[in-house]
């Protein structure tokens, strides 16, 4: 259950298949004071609580409703809940609105209309609040038109604030503000739940990043998202939505404990649309990736036919310099075979000390909300059990971070970890290799130059001193790895290959879970299988006439297409 507040009335964010969400409605002439409207809520997290203990409650509240949300936890600190604030008002006491109080309360009645043009340069953004519903890839001339027509729309509601929203009304809600403010920072350290704030940096009516902060130290288990070209009325402005912002910070979960599988809700068109558009737009234009698959009868094909539709489906291959195929392959299925793959990524990217003071949503967000999960063996337990398909590089972090001229080797355990893992579940394993990170960039500073450097050689070791191990040292360099940004210089960039191999079936091998030999066997033929598959690769792309972005552009240009280019014939 969710229940939304905000010094006026807001829209809630949320997705219904996720939450059955509830919202309060303050009535205009309605005078009860902040601790009766605590109570009043109090009172219906305590029923809904009652009828369903062991499922998280979730409150979001907006300025106002931050301090009622907060001021509900501190006085039920046993209910299991969830807080998402989004620029709560606990800073009021430093807003910019107080010198108004004493010019409002003496301003004539016949003035109040100019109020509502005084607060809408305040509270937020109107062209982002205009733009929420306006698609994005619309062509610039029909997007300018559908922003006029929203603003236009936006026009008769501000003109009519002044009667939505009386004189004595508007010092009622400014003055509810102060006594909510007082009354919540007194109770800041009864709360025991899970704190979500969302702080922006254009905020004129207080000052949220600040104030978030500040509550990330006084709160016991607070996490806090910045952004910065966001104003007060964040959650009614264009951009990444709430939605989003929970399932990217793990906040998303159906009892006690997160779980990186069952909790898991599959990104929306919107989101795929956003991620694609705003996050890997570059990079998607840059590599311009091209993918390849292997039929049952060998034969090589464009696309992702050969890859089974039915799982659990392990694919197996190569982490290419700084997991940079990740993205355009998850991106691939989803579009071509709307297949969520789940990608095992090193479990350091989802602890909280990775995060730094006052984050922005980063693209190990990004990570989350399309599946990413930390690689442990219970992890690809549940994943196989579920009969997803899963993403694993048994390079991990040692092949993502390789040193000068190591490009294409493959750097696997000895031990075959995740053959007998499949057998048992009869998943269907398909090998596959990925090239084109020297086309990219060259790689001019590798760990064993930065380590020279005084300054860096420290950083990285106070980096790593705390970091997860995904292997012990018995694993060889591969479990001995320290993670590092290597030093890159930028190319014209060419394009990324990918070429999944002949899918391996392992249902009904029982030898396999029974002989270990012959699961080392199958552990062989999978590694050899990614290193021929990218030797074919390399090769191949000598002869295709768009490897380079320059020709590519060229094409799009000519042919005003937006289907991807042609490659070689494979």
């Amino acid at each position: 259950m969710v229940l939304e507040w905000g010094l006026f009335c807001t829209i809630s964010l949320l997705g219904s298949r996720a939450f059955e969400v509830w919202c309060l409605h303050i009535p205009v002439q309605d005078r009860t004071p902040f601790e009766g409207l605590v109570k009043h809520v109090e009172e219906t997290v305590k029923q809904e609580h009652a009828s369903s203990p062991n499922k998280p409650i979730y409150l979001v509240g907006d300025s106002l409703g931050g301090c009622l949300a907060l001021a509900v936890a501190s006085r039920n600190p046993t209910i299991d809940l969830v807080i998402i604030l989004a620029n709560p008002a606990t800073s009021f006491g430093r807003s910019q609105l107080q010198p108004l109080l004493p010019i409002l309360e003496a301003m004539p009645a016949g003035l109040h209309s100019a109020v509502p043009y005084l607060l809408s340069s305040i509270m937020g953004d109107p062209v982002k609040m205009a733009m929420v519903n306006i698609e994005s890839r619309l062509p610039p001339g029909k997007k300018l038109e559908q922003l006029f027509l929203s603003l236009t729309s936006l026009l008769p509601y501000l003109s009519g604030f002044d009667d939505i929203i009386p004189k004595s009304t508007l010092l009622w809600k400014l003055k509810l503000l102060k006594s909510a403010a007082a009354y919540t920072n007194s109770r800041l350290h009864a709360v025991k739940a899970e704190v979500l704030i969302l702080s922006s940096g254009k905020d004129n009516m207080v000052p949220s990043g600040d104030e978030a902060q500040r509550l990330k130290e006084l709160l016991q288990n607070c996490v806090v998202r910045h952004f910065k070209d966001s104003g007060h009325t964040l959650l009614l402005e264009d951009g990444i939505g709430l939605m989003t912002v929970i399932k990217g910070t793990c906040k998303y979960r159906r009892s006690r404990r997160h779980d990186y599988v069952s909790d898991f809700l599959p990104p929306s068109r919107k989101e795929l649309q956003y991620a694609c558009d705003q996050v890997l737009g570059l990079l998607r234009f840059a590599s311009g990736s091209i993918m390849f698959s292997t039929l049952e009868d060998g034969k090589i094909v464009k696309g992702l036919a050969g890859v089974p539709s039915d799982g659990p489906v392990l694919l197996v291959g190569y982490h290419m310099l700084m997991g940079l195929e990740l993205s355009p392959l998850v991106e691939r299925f989803l579009v071509e075979k709307n297949i969520m793959v789940r990608g095992l990524a090193h479990p350091t990217l989802f602890s909280r000390a990775f995060e730094s003071s006052s984050p922005e949503f980063s693209f190990n967000d990004w990570i989350k909300v399309f599946g990413g999960l930390p690689v442990t063996a219970s992890n690809l337990f549940k994943l196989l059990s579920t009969k997803s398909h899963v993403l694993l590089y048994p390079g991990g972090a040692r092949e993502a971070l390789h040193y000068k001229g190591e490009e294409y080797k493959l750097f696997w355990p000895d031990q075959p970890e995740f053959v007998r893992m499949a057998a048992r579940f009869g998943a269907t394993i398909v090998p596959f290799g990925v090239v084109g990170e020297d086309d990219i960039a060259e790689m001019v500073l590798d760990y064993n130059d930065l380590i020279k450097i005084p300054v860096i050689k420290d950083y990285i070791r106070d980096a790593n001193s705390n970091m997860i191990r995904v292997r012990d040292e018995t694993s060889g360099e591969v479990g001995s790895q320290e993670l590092f940004i290597p030093g890159l210089l930028p190319k014209i960039p060419g394009r990324f290959y990918y070429l999944f191999g002949k899918p391996i079936e392992t249902k009904g091998r029982n030898e396999i879970l029974k002989d270990k030999k012959v699961a080392n066997q199958l552990y062989l033929q999978i590694k050899s299988e990614v290193e021929r598959n990218m030797a074919f690769l390399v090769k191949k792309r000598e002869e295709d006439p768009y490897r380079s972005v320059v020709d590519r552009t060229l094409y799009k240009a000519i042919y005003a297409t937006s289907n991807e280019v042609p490659a070689f014939e494979p």
